[in-house]
């Protein structure tokens, strides 16, 4: 078994093979992965959409042949864009819960096939397939509204890290999924992040839809956000909310304190992503 694929809601990714390491992403139904190692009940795989390395129990993986895995990375990148969608496997007509920014590759009619399974999904969606999702605009400006309104969809969801769902997910995990449902494909973790798209020097000359990272005390990357207007940015920092932001960095209100130094601000939107 060389390659797989999530057909559970969601599995978790640990750092090490044991269900008491730390989850350090998540992958969501929809999206495939190489299976590099096998350690007893454990497999570390490697995901096609960002490269994120970690391990998961082999018991909630489905195996799917090197051909249909080729198949999924040159599929339509549809995706789900209501918080919590059902779709239903045409042969047995049992249907679960999808959340919102879980694939569906080449959904068409509303239908889709991952391995040896049609799925029937009758829900929002964005993507490139005319009549059953909404089309990708490649419109920078319009790209950036989308980009921000979808943002909001997280508003409130909670900080857990190594997620990406709207039940909880962390600074990076909130970003790329926002940019996924946009068809703009992001590293995981903040410092990766931090390398895509092309710098903007001063905060003064970012437009809403930049990314805006923070660092530590010992320069590290270690937390991003979405700049939203030149004054406000969205983020995950215990919650999704939204915070004043200015050259000094991250000003919350309630605290009455800056609680990220800013390090670098970067623009995905429109430029070539590495």
């Amino acid at each position: 078994m060389e390659y797989g694929i999530c057909l559970n809601s969601i599995i978790p990714v640990r750092s090490e093979p044991s269900h008491t390491s730390t989850m350090v992403t998540q992958i969501l139904f929809g999206e495939h992965f190489r299976i590099t190692e096998q350690h007893h009940d454990w497999l570390r795989v490697k995901l096609a959409y960002d490269h994120y390395e970690g391990w998961v129990d082999t018991i909630q993986l489905t195996p799917v042949s090197e051909a249909e895995s080729h198949r999924l990375d040159q599929a339509d990148p549809v995706v789900s864009t209501g918080l919590v969608q059902l779709v239903q496997r045409e042969s047995s007509g049992e249907t679960f819960p999808i959340v919102l920014g879980s694939s569906l590759p080449g959904l068409n009619n509303n239908c889709f096939i991952l391995g040896n399974d049609t799925f029937l999904y009758d829900g929002p969606a964005t993507g490139t397939v005319a009549g059953d999702a909404l089309p990708a605009t490649t419109d920078p400006a319009a790209l950036s509204d989308r980009i921000i309104e979808d943002a909001r969809r997280y508003l409130f969801a909670p900080y857990l890290w190594g997620g990406r769902s709207p039940f909880g997910l962390d600074c990076s995990g909130f970003v790329q999924m926002v940019f996924k449902i946009n068809h703009i494909k992001l590293l995981r973790d903040a410092c990766q992040q931090a390398e895509q798209g092309t710098l903007v020097p001063w905060l003064a000359e970012a437009v809403p839809g930049d990314l805006v990272f923070f660092d530590n005390k010992l320069g590290a990357i270690t937390h991003v956000g979405l700049l939203i207007d030149s004054h406000h940015i969205i983020h995950c920092s215990g919650n999704v909310h939204i915070d004043t932001v200015d050259h000094e960095g991250i000003f919350n209100q309630e605290q009455k304190r800056y609680t990220h130094h800013l390090r670098l601000i970067r623009r995905l939107v429109g430029t070539e992503l590495k």
